[in-house]
């Protein structure tokens, strides 16, 4: 229900981001893109698109520092979060949860799993619009690290603590601090 509420108070506010993706640059301004949740379930993220269209016509690659495929737009709605408020839907459809490991894509726990084959074991609990890796470093951290902190969390996983990420990430969306 407070997914519902968010999503309805933020529409304005992505529609007029929709509007400034679409005067930028060619292409739909809202995607989805396939990910893994709870137990390995596939499901679609949706997003505000920060990069040019076709940013990934060669595969799938991280986003960089200073990445020459973010638009103008997109460098602020990243460091604002505002690219996120898609994933209230996913919320909402029961995809996602507020907190918890961001989901990934397949081919990145593909990737990872042949240095790090426990990075799966995350998907044990619903990924969430933000959690404690984000909020400890974010896009800074390397696959092994993020996997540290998302078992920390799971396995010390309360209600408190979920609220003590979600104010934290309030802060560093109004702070803008941790994007790339």
């Amino acid at each position: 229900m407070f997914s519902l509420i968010l999503l309805l108070l933020t529409i304005p506010i992505m529609l007029f981001f929709c509007i400034m993706i679409t005067l930028e640059t060619s292409g739909a301004p809202i995607y989805f893109q396939e990910r893994l949740g709870i137990n390995g379930k596939k499901f679609n993220v949706f997003k505000l698109r920060s990069m040019v269209k076709d940013a990934e016509i060669n595969g799938p690659q991280w986003a960089k520092e200073h990445d020459s495929r973010i638009t103008k737009v997109g460098l602020f709605i990243r460091k604002t979060r505002i690219d996120e408020l898609p994933q209230l839907l996913n919320i909402l459809r029961g995809d996602m949860s507020f907190v918890g490991p961001r989901p990934e894509r397949e081919f990145f726990y593909n990737e990872f799993d042949a240095y790090i084959p426990e990075f799966k074991e995350r998907l044990i609990v619903k990924p969430g619009l933000t959690g404690w890796a984000q909020i400890n470093g974010g896009y800074n951290l390397d696959p092994k690290e993020k996997l540290r902190l998302d078992m920390e969390y799971i396995e010390m996983k309360t209600f408190r603590m979920d609220i003590r990420i979600l104010c934290k990430t309030v802060l560093i969306v109004l702070n803008g601090n941790g994007a790339r």
